[in-house]
């Protein structure tokens, strides 16, 4: 989990194999801080939060498990969800879906499908669409021209404020190109978000069940700090404490959910709003 203040908190959202992992190592300049997997099944089955200084900001950016499509009955799935969701108590500055530069198919047209019916208004005004494997793109390219062919990535894209960008996470890394270049792109990327939060009146993305995790959380802070045998813990190290006590605290009641997705997708991201369809 992250252990500094952030300025700036993303969080990836996008199915299996989408590239979120690499876009988050792409972002903060490494090769394996965020676990990259090359298998069929999902790559990303633990919530991971990592904070780094990127072009003068403090960014926190949260991988999340492939959330469209992963077994919501696997192994530990139910509690990285929870973590998630504490970790984006105080409040989320920017989503960012993340899809691959490829044929549009059934599948990630159900992405789309489930994306547009379930986000909020509100939420939608926070999101930002990221392609990955830019190389598929014809030379010269830009990721606005590519999407012009394909209706309903095109009205995707509309529906979040035109706001799209376009990473090679294996081929762009020392592209000294000026659009083809990995370190072009998370400059531009991060100038969106920025553009985005000053658009959102510095307000960050919650709803009512965030709110109540956030509350919750701000309550064992204090209880943590007033505790002579925490005298010595630093804040980072309260902030952790605190995060683990409400995670007991939160956890016999998540257990109550019968469908984990639609209690993820409907409750924290989406405001209550439910899938239609499992």
């Amino acid at each position: 989990m992250a252990n500094a203040a952030a300025d700036r908190r993303i969080v990836f959202l996008g199915k299996t194999g989408s590239g979120k992992s690499s876009l988050a190592n792409t972002i903060f300049g490494v090769d394996r801080l965020f676990e990259v997997c090359h298998s069929s099944s999902s790559g990303t089955m633990f919530c991971k939060s990592e904070t780094r200084g990127v072009q003068g900001r403090n960014v926190q950016l949260i991988d999340t498990p492939g959330l469209f499509d992963t077994d919501p009955n696997a192994p530990d799935f139910k509690k990285e969800i929870l973590d998630c969701i504490i970790e984006c108590a105080s409040g989320v500055d920017a989503f960012l879906l993340v899809l691959k530069v490829e044929k549009f198919t059934k599948h990630e047209n159900a992405v789309f499908e489930v994306f547009c019916q379930q986000f909020s208004e509100e939420a939608l005004n926070y999101t930002t669409v990221v392609f990955t494997q830019g190389d598929q793109m014809e030379e010269g390219e830009t990721i606005k021209e590519w999407i012009q062919d394909n209706e309903p990535l095109k009205t995707l894209v509309q529906k979040c404020g035109g706001r799209c960008h376009v990473f090679d996470n294996k081929y762009w890394k020392n592209n000294q190109d000026s659009y083809r270049n990995n370190q072009v792109q998370v400059k531009a990327l991060l100038d969106t978000i920025d553009q985005t939060v000053e658009k959102n009146e510095g307000r960050c993305y919650t709803n009512e069940n965030l709110r109540r995790v956030q509350e919750k959380l701000q309550e064992e802070k204090a209880i943590i700090r007033s505790d002579p045998k925490y005298a010595n813990l630093s804040e980072p190290e309260v902030e952790q404490k605190a995060k683990e006590n409400i995670f007991d605290y939160f956890w016999p009641i998540f257990q109550t959910f019968t469908n984990w997705v639609r209690a993820l997708l409907g409750s924290f991201i989406w405001g209550g709003k439910g899938s239609k369809d499992d």
